[in-house]
This record gives C-alpha cells, sequence and structure tokens, in this order.
C-alpha cells in the first residue's frame, strides 16, 4: 500500500506531492463493521487508515456527499492536505 499527500508548498507556491507512509489502523466500530453515519454520507467521517505526516501517525478522514469521496488529514479548509491511497 502507498499513499501521497499532496499540499501547498508555500504561500503562493505550487501544489507539492510527497509519498509518505500507510497503515491500516481501523477503529473499534470499524472492526464491528458498522458505519460511522446512518447514510453513510458526512464531512469528517473517519477511515481505517493513517499516514504519517511531520513526524506523527495522523487519521485520514473522508468528506463524501455523493458517490465520490475526498481523502484529508487536517481541517478541511484552505489548510486540508488531501490524501491518495494505492493499494
Amino acid at each position: 500500500m502507498q499513499a501521497w499527500l499532496q499540499h501547498k508548498g508555500g504561500e503562493n507556491g505550487p501544489f507539492l506531492t510527497q509519498s509518505v507512509a500507510v497503515k491500516e489502523k481501523p477503529l473499534p466500530w470499524q472492526e464491528r463493521g458498522l458505519m460511522y453515519t446512518a447514510t453513510g454520507y458526512g464531512r469528517k467521517i473517519p477511515t481505517r487508515y493513517m499516514v504519517q505526516s511531520g513526524g506523527k501517525w495522523r487519521r485520514v478522514y473522508c468528506c463524501i456527499f455523493s458517490n465520490i469521496g475526498t481523502l484529508y488529514i487536517g481541517k478541511l479548509s484552505g489548510e486540508a492536505v488531501t490524501v491518495q491511497i494505492e493499494h
């Protein structure tokens, strides 16, 4: 499994893509096969993945309201870092 983070390089700089370590660490409700919300949609749905960023392991979240979601770490604003995970 591989993961990449995409974030702004500086205040006005280009976006940077960086390869990072990734691991699966499901939460207890995920191990029991439950969903975070009744519909499966939401702004900050925790996933079973964690990526290493800035020397710390950080939980990957998903923002999903339709048939496709965006994976990210941090706050979902201008400072969000998007994540791409490949199996």
